[in-house]
């Protein structure tokens, strides 16, 4: 049932939320619609791809290496989205937090009904459950505006719930009354974007953007100091549009929000880096992303700074994104890995030659753990955690290029 009382069934619609996620990797890209940073269109997820035939001659995959952790530093943050349509049970121990994904609102005739997680809420009790055997461990339900479930439609979403007080505070006592349930701590809002119609969602730029501040404060307000509130940032401030605003503002959004995970990927495709530190030819880099944040008087510790699990290569198709665990099992030829870019400090593949994929490794996450040292940065999150390999190489990495 939804989080404000069973009160319809809907059709049945099948849209995923916007992110990015396994896609299998074909010789020749062909295109989807895709999120993050790229200023054009948003990742569209789809489960059901399976990843490419690897693992054939010629494979590359580095030497396994015991990844040791460091200590937990009091006050950094590892953060892992873990996603409902995933089977595995996070390693608790490689993370301090865990963004549940997902959960959608259904919304009709413009009205909040109520909320429920995406696909199997045995998934999410599972995921919940952790925290007996981590009692330090803390998880967040995250919300997307996207709709998956075959009981919903889009409805007007997010758009539509936050421009009203009144359903405003619905949802945030509904929110309330699911961490109490679940003992859980905390909401992360992953609404992308106030102003923006990706997936199919609603959008209104002369209000969304005010609107999306109204809802975070009344979370804020209903949730109290007790648990957690959070945001999936943009990797720009809001941007000036015809009649009015895309995208979150930031300085007046940050009052009511514990941090903003940045997601500092998918910031452009091949042949650029998609989360290169510094790249100047990109669209935009992880230097401009974070400095958008701080010119905006956000505190360098209420940034978490993203990072990819997977390769970015084209905006959309099947081979539009690749896991690392995929990318770690390529066949040389015709590709090869761990290229290195110097500028960026990221790995890149290249498929006879030619630049495919930028992504990330254990070297290109040491640096940017220096990196965020150098600006007061205390932590990073990671989209997501099955693109891992098997040993969790990029999560033990983060991990520790965090707690140092």
């Amino acid at each position: 049932m939804t989080w404000r009382n069973s009160k319809f069934n809907a059709d049945h619609i099948s849209s995923m939320k916007s992110r990015t996620i396994l896609l299998h990797l074909l010789l020749l890209p062909v295109v989807v619609i895709v999120i993050g940073c790229n200023p054009l269109t948003p990742a569209v997820q789809d489960p059901s791809r399976k990843e490419p035939a690897v693992g054939t001659p010629g494979n590359q995959r580095p030497p396994h290496q015991d990844i040791a952790l460091n200590d937990l530093v009091e006050g950094h943050k590892a953060i892992g989205y873990v996603p409902y349509y995933r089977s595995s049970i996070p390693d608790g121990s490689t993370v301090t937090h865990i963004n549940y994904a997902f959960a959608e609102l259904y919304v009709r005739d413009g009205k909040y009904q109520g909320f429920k997680v995406q696909g199997k809420e045995s998934r999410f009790v599972s995921i919940a459950g952790l925290k007996t055997v981590h009692p330090d461990l803390k998880i967040l339900l995250s919300f997307t505006h996207g709709v998956s479930n075959s009981d919903n439609v889009q409805g007007g979403g997010f758009s539509a719930m936050a421009s009203s007080e009144e359903d405003r505070k619905l949802f945030a006592e509904d929110c309330l009354a699911f961490l109490q349930k679940w003992g859980i701590d905390g909401i992360d809002i992953d609404w992308e974007f106030p102003g923006l119609s990706w997936s199919g969602a609603a959008c209104d730029p002369k209000v969304d953007t005010d609107n999306y501040v109204l809802m975070m404060k009344q979370l804020r307000e209903t949730l109290g100091e007790d648990y957690l509130l959070t945001y999936a940032g943009y990797c720009k401030d809001k941007q000036t549009v015809s009649g009015g605003y895309k995208y979150i503002d930031i300085e007046a959004v940050d009052p009511y929000v514990d941090w903003v995970n940045i997601m500092t990927y998918d910031m452009d495709a091949a042949p650029h880096p998609q989360s290169a530190i510094n790249s100047p030819s990109a669209y935009v880099d992880c230097s401009r992303a974070v400095d958008a944040y701080l010119k905006a008087g956000v505190s360098p510790e209420k940034i978490v700074l993203g990072v990819p699990f997977y390769g970015r290569h084209a905006w959309s198709g099947d081979g539009a994104a690749i896991s690392y665990r995929s990318i770690i099992e390529l066949p040389y030829p015709p590709y090869k890995i761990d290229n290195w870019d110097s500028q960026g400090s990221v790995p890149y593949v290249t498929y006879n030659g030619t630049y495919y994929c930028s992504y990330e490794n254990p070297k290109s996450i040491a640096a940017k753990g220096e990196w965020i040292k150098t600006k007061g940065i205390k932590g990073m999150m990671f989209w997501e955690y099955d693109e891992d390999d098997a040993y969790g190489t990029l999560r033990r990495s983060l991990w520790n290029a965090v707690m140092q």
